[in-house]
């Protein structure tokens, strides 16, 4: 008989200490980087760069479905068995295990996996939106994997999916689906207004990308497992571009603050997940933020708000 898991709050939510888990963090960001840019190089390009995102799963995270010639694969990381499995639409499969190795052997054997089942890429070779990256080929400095941390960042991931689908319903206007980007380590769904902005090509070096990435009006949210600049997980949103008097609304949320650093409204993770009713908690801070930002941003919020039908 399975062990069914414990439905808790606790269980649900659990803690995922920023200083803990920080070298499994980051060598699992830079894997799923070099797995990234594989997708990235081999998909046609979607608005806002969707095509490069990785789904959450019952066990982890996907890239879904990868053009190759004549054929397709998937990679799929599995937080539970702890394993990497490469699949073709020919039938072909390689495996690696997910256990602690440096960022540099990582790239040659996942390289090599995808060689034997006859895919040949070559991708940017060092990492994105990170800084002083080292080239993945070099890099033996990042070498951890922690599976309860791994595991425990994989589940907060999927249980914030159910809440930011359910975000998601009302909405009527273009949105994203509830997807992770690979770059910046965050689970992300974005909802825009429909108002194209000017073409702005004066990013910072390492961050032209966002010329594509922020090329319409638009409300972000999701969860984030912190960096060091804010060393804490937590729930956030912002509007692009910023609206004068975004640092005051109101947020929901008595744990909510604002981050003048990034520029962000945040909700920490440590603090909500010991709340009476987390999930509450977190789904009245993504209403209140969006519906506060929208208005100062003058979006017309009855056009955009649609109808939920009822279970049938």
């Amino acid at each position: 008989m399975p062990v069914m898991q414990e439905n808790t709050a606790a269980a649900r939510w659990p803690s995922l200490p920023y200083r803990r888990w920080k070298d499994t963090r980051d060598t699992l960001h830079l894997w799923m980087q070099i797995v990234g840019k594989v997708k990235l190089k081999l998909s046609p390009f979607l608005n806002q760069w969707w095509e490069v995102a990785f789904e959450v799963t019952p066990h982890g995270m996907t890239t879904g479905r990868i053009p190759y010639r004549e054929m397709a694969f998937a990679v799929d990381f599995d937080f539970l068995a702890h394993h990497l499995a490469i699949t073709t639409s020919a039938g072909g499969r390689e495996q690696i295990s997910l256990a602690p190795r440096s960022v540099a052997a990582f790239y040659r054997e996942f390289l090599s996996a995808l060689s034997a089942l006859g895919i040949d890429v070559a991708i940017t070779p060092t990492p994105s939106e990170i800084a002083h990256p080292i080239p993945f080929a070099e890099d033996s400095e990042h070498a951890s994997y922690d599976r309860r941390y791994a595991t425990r960042w994989w589940q907060i991931q999927l249980h914030s999916t159910f809440l930011l689908d359910r975000f998601r319903t009302d909405f009527r206007g273009k949105s994203s689906p509830v997807q992770f980007f690979w770059g910046s380590f965050d689970l992300n769904t974005t909802r825009f207004s429909g108002q194209r902005l000017p073409d702005r090509t004066d990013w910072p070096p390492g961050y032209h990308f966002m010329r594509y990435a922020e090329s319409e009006e638009n409300f972000a949210c999701g969860f984030w497992p912190g960096d060091e600049r804010f060393p804490h997980a937590a729930f956030y949103t912002y509007l692009y571009p910023v609206p004068a008097g975004n640092e005051t609304i109101s947020a929901g949320s008595a744990f909510a603050c604002f981050n003048r650093q990034l520029g962000e409204w945040l909700l920490p993770y440590a603090q909500v997940r010991r709340a009476e009713h987390p999930e509450e908690e977190i789904l009245r801070f993504l209403e209140t933020t969006y519906r506060e930002y929208a208005r100062l941003a003058g979006w017309d919020l009855a056009a955009l708000t649609g109808l939920v039908p009822a279970p049938t």
